[in-house]
């Protein structure tokens, strides 16, 4: 058994049956965090502690654009985090593309459009002006019915002097794509701003109604500088160095999927997301490719940064947070930050590990195999001392844990 996708349990009283133990976590990332030569906040006290829910933990941010306000929001809230952007977004003068489109689509004069992003619709916009088509791609798209995926867009939309007749439910291409068929499209030119990460099979049902579809791609991704930084991300995660992994866009989640094939890590890293480190993404499109990997990824109601930032503390709080009343006082751990009293101890990975397996079984003994299994000891009884005796003398009352002769160790509640 690998010690870092080691399981840690629950081991009752001998003769009771076993239970499987927690994933656990152990070496401390390789990756220099988001905010390199910045100290994380500690709190001094008890109200601190509740601003800071995300203390002990290290989740890892895959996005390029607007990556800066993802990160400080989980800085603020006390975790580490690994910033290794997956993509970028191409500027907009080395776009020929995007520009082919947009002339295209003047001059077909399309009697729909659909409007998938905020983001989109504005690129698209500051494009033409840049190549001084602005004014005609308004005159067009102010001839269409316009149709959008969700507030943000429809705020772009108004915002550009236009006006939208329809707006998804759910915010779904799908079910903007159910509006537009139940009017009607078959003869009809439907114009289709794209976000990235082109859901062919909504474009085919239009295709197949009679539409003729016209698409463009405002924003279109591209290997970001410093690309040596995903790979270490992966490795981060395939080791299980990670708490929670975040995407902010589908592309993204494919370009990692396409490095871990390069890596030869792509099954390490999809059974690690699956057993070790949670996925997290902003919405349902972004989760598409995570889905069809056989992931189950956090997904907020509200498909916004902030929603998706209070859904990972929910999350934390509630699976990966340990809290045990011992005779040695009160004990939290939250990923990798331990807290005795209130006091936080510094320790190391190993002796981390096995602190997290014995408070797991709230008292009970563990037995000395088992530790040693956890520990990937091979049965030394020499190293398992070792870790033991390194982790009383971290704590602040080596009593802490208790040495059951013949059978092993437990902590002393």
């Amino acid at each position: 058994m690998n010690a870092l996708n080691a399981a840690a349990a629950t081991f009752p009283e001998p003769g009771a049956p076993l239970t499987p133990l927690t994933p656990a976590t152990l070496i401390p990332a390789t990756l220099i965090p988001a905010s390199a030569g910045t100290p994380p906040p500690e709190p001094a006290d008890d109200a601190a502690d509740r601003d800071l829910p995300l203390d002990g933990f290290r989740i890892g941010v895959t996005s390029h654009r607007r990556s800066q306000d993802l990160i400080e929001a989980l800085e603020r809230r006390g975790a580490e985090v690994l910033h290794a952007p997956a993509l970028k977004i191409a500027p907009v003068r080395e776009d020929e593309s995007l520009i082919e489109d947009t002339r295209a689509i003047i001059a077909a004069r399309p009697d729909l459009c659909v409007a998938t992003t905020a983001y989109g619709m504005r690129r698209w916009c500051e494009a033409a002006d840049t190549f001084g088509i602005g004014d005609q791609l308004l005159e067009t798209l102010s001839a269409t019915r316009m149709f959008v995926r969700g507030p943000k867009a429809r705020g772009a939309v108004r915002a550009a002097g236009l006006a939208d007749v329809g707006i998804s439910s759910d915010e779904t291409t799908a079910t903007l794509v159910d509006m537009l068929l139940a009017e009607g499209v078959r003869g009809k030119t439907v114009a289709v701003q794209l976000h990235g990460y082109t859901d062919v099979r909504q474009l085919e049902r239009l295709r197949m109604s009679g539409a003729t579809v016209l698409t463009v791609t405002p924003y279109r991704w591209v290997k970001p500088d410093g690309a040596d930084r995903l790979p270490k991300l992966i490795e981060a995660a395939c080791s299980g160095n990670l708490d929670v992994l975040t995407f902010t866009s589908a592309p993204a989640v494919d370009a990692m999927w396409s490095t871990a094939h390069e890596m030869g890590v792509y099954k390490q890293l999809v059974e690690s997301l699956k057993t070790n480190v949670a996925t997290a993404v902003v919405g349902p499109i972004t989760a598409q490719p995570l889905i069809d990997a056989g992931l189950h990824p956090l997904i907020p109601e509200r498909f916004r940064m902030g929603a998706l930032i209070r859904l990972v503390c929910e999350h934390l709080a509630l699976n990966h947070v340990r809290r045990l009343d011992t005779a040695s006082g009160s004990v939290e751990l939250r990923g990798r930050s331990l807290r005795i009293n209130g006091e936080p101890v510094e320790m190391a990975p190993a002796p981390l590990l096995l602190l997290r397996a014995l408070i797991g079984a709230g008292g009970a003994v563990l037995s000395r195999e088992a530790l040693s299994d956890l520990l990937e000891l091979r049965g030394s009884v020499h190293a398992l001392d070792m870790t033991v005796s390194r982790l009383r003398s971290a704590l602040p009352d080596t009593r802490l844990v208790e040495t059951v002769v013949k059978r092993g160790y437990r902590i002393r509640v």
